[in-house]
């Protein structure tokens, strides 16, 4: 029961948290341990609230994921969890990460609370409103940085948001196509929102965002303030333009894209590419002198 709930929970998910540390490095704080601890706590609390948005949006669904070919295996549709066991948990996350959230920080804790009712509104409606849908998940991406760029008492690029957000769509858009590839016959039994999308309007639209992701990431490298006057941080655009174009060649020649954070997981030339993205940044920004 223990091992199942904790498959529920989706653990292997929270690297999505991961955006939170945004701030912390791109404004130069990465080495100030106390903001550091903060970030973090505020990367803990958030892995603990993503958690409960999972259970909500798994207990919700229960009953159509089990006609979904992979999501029936899931431990509450398979039966392996009991609906009360998750409730349960549900409660007791709430009561331990809510209060600590704010004690943490009380802008943090308002953004927690923004990001668990604009999760709650997609489990139970928004999910199935065609394009509203995929923006509800680039909410949840761009709450993440924000509530980091609080905790470290940043004001980041607004590039930086921009370029977030739309790497959000890219990826919301890829996963609706993995969704429809694999539910194209039996579009009776997936979630309804997928027989208003269609894989020539998903198509169009991953290229437009693919293509808006890698120009502004490429005019936040020269034009954002923060960053060295040298402009060196164009030297991770090739980064940038690899990783859309594996993920693209995943989604449409390996038929796959229906779940982004496990291509991050297992594919691993978009592991070694993100690798050295991050690193060749965190080079660039605290070996550079800022503009």
């Amino acid at each position: 029961m223990l091992s199942a709930l904790l498959k529920t929970m989706r653990p292997r998910q929270w690297i999505k948290n991961i955006f939170i540390f945004a701030a912390l490095i791109f404004d130069h704080k990465l080495l100030q341990t106390d903001l550091l601890a903060r970030t973090l706590a505020g990367f803990a609390l958030l892995c603990l609230l993503s958690s409960v948005v999972y259970l909500v949006n798994d207990l919700a669904d229960m009953d159509k994921d089990r006609q979904h070919p992979k999501k029936r295996h899931r431990p509450l549709a398979s039966g392996r969890l009991a609906p009360r066991v998750a409730v349960a948990a549900t409660v007791g996350l709430l009561l331990v990460a809510l209060p600590l959230s704010f004690a943490l920080e009380a802008a943090f804790g308002l953004i927690a609370l923004v990001y668990l009712a604009a999760n709650l509104l997609y489990s139970f409606w928004l999910k199935h409103v065609v394009l509203i849908d995929v923006l509800i998940v680039a909410l949840g991406y761009l709450l993440r940085a924000i509530a980091g760029a609080w905790l470290v008492a940043s004001a980041i690029s607004p590039w930086l948001y921009i370029c977030l957000t739309l790497l959000a769509l890219f990826l919301g858009f890829g996963k609706r196509r993995g969704e429809l590839l694999l539910m194209q016959n039996e579009t009776g039994n997936s979630r309804r929102v997928l027989q208003d999308y269609s894989l020539p309007f998903l198509d169009e639209l991953i290229n437009l965002v693919a293509t808006a992701t890698v120009v502004a990431y490429s005019l936040y490298t020269f034009s954002a303030a923060n960053l060295p006057a040298n402009h060196a941080m164009m030297l991770t655009i090739p980064f940038v333009l690899y990783g859309v174009f594996r993920y693209l060649y995943l989604i449409h020649i390996k038929g796959e894209g229906g779940a982004p954070d496990e291509l991050v997981l297992t594919d691993r030339p978009l592991q070694v590419t993100f690798a050295l993205w991050g690193l060749a940044a965190v080079l660039i920004l605290y070996l550079s002198p800022p503009v």
